[in-house]
């Protein structure tokens, strides 16, 4: 175990307990800094997961994040949040934690070393050759995922290994390796803190780039939103107001005649077209604003 990046001591931390309050944050928030160019030495292998996600995608594909502990929680926030943001189904993004709901809340360390229990749930998921499955662990070397790995190779899902290590244990079980070396932790072997941040990184990498290419985003716009409450539905009315330039009383009504449906909303109104020209057009280029209003903007 020593001989892990993220087992080793961290020099720079070897007092912290004699620190004062601001010197913890200060070494802590010094620490974090190093995690973004930690992950930019990656963004090759990032690339390349990310456009199998997108044809994944297009052909009927999910993406199944699976984890044990931190990695297995930061795996549910991530996936979680693409319905809302994304308006995307929640099969499009999944995920698996080892030892199930009762270990979101509760820490149950013993289920990582459970190779069964990852390969039994991805039999309840029906993993497919159409499949991405995404392994984290910050060691390269979490039994529950070796399992998940193995399983899901031998269903012809695509395979994929986030790890924190430079030699992950795990890379012969995974098509595609991405390796976020982010070295020694502030409080040693606490992969919660820089580990666990780099992977939420990457996964908000992987998740929104992913969408994006689905046609929900416009601009800079996630005009895919799930109008849930009204915070949500202000959200959607200010984006449509901000796309199309149309006051805020016109936006909602427009909002409203379309079921709350954003990316409907600002076609017709970008065309000046009814609702209903505006949903065939979104069907015709797949979801994708730009193509839907291309022939007036050129």
């Amino acid at each position: 175990m020593k001989n892990l990046n993220t087992e080793r001591g961290n020099p720079k931390t070897v007092n912290i307990d004699s620190m004062t309050v601001d010197g913890i944050l200060r070494i802590m928030n010094e620490e974090d800094a190093t995690v973004p160019l930690c992950i930019r030495e990656a963004l090759k292998d990032i690339e390349r997961v990310v456009q199998k996600c997108i044809t994944a995608h297009k052909h009927g594909g999910r993406i199944i994040y699976l984890g044990a502990g931190t990695s297995g929680r930061i795996a549910i926030v991530d996936a979680v949040e693409t319905v809302p943001t994304f308006n995307a189904l929640p099969e499009k993004f999944t995920y698996v934690m080892a030892g199930g709901k009762e270990a979101v809340y509760k820490s149950l360390e013993a289920v990582e070393d459970n190779e069964k229990e990852a390969e039994d749930e991805l039999k309840r998921l029906n993993v497919n050759v159409k499949d991405i499955l995404i392994g984290i662990t910050a060691s390269g070397r979490t039994p529950f995922v070796k399992g998940a790995l193995q399983y899901a190779s031998k269903k012809g899902a695509k395979t994929v290994l986030i790890a924190n290590v430079e030699n992950p244990e795990l890379a012969p079980y995974a098509d595609d390796v991405i390796k976020i070396v982010t070295g020694p932790e502030v409080i040693t072997g606490s992969t919660r803190l820089k580990a666990g941040t780099s992977q939420k990184m990457v996964l908000n990498m992987i998740s929104t780039a992913t969408m994006i290419k689905q046609g929900k985003v416009y601009g800079n716009h996630m005009v895919d939103v799930l109008t849930l409450n009204e915070k949500l539905k202000v959200r959607a009315t200010n984006i449509v107001c901000e796309i199309t330039g149309v006051a805020n009383e016109r936006a909602r009504a427009t909002l409203e005649s379309c079921n709350w449906k954003a990316k409907v909303a600002i076609v017709s109104l970008l065309l000046d077209v009814d609702v209903q020209s505006a949903e065939a057009l979104l069907e015709k280029h797949e979801g994708f604003i730009r193509k839907a209003v291309s022939k007036k903007q050129g």
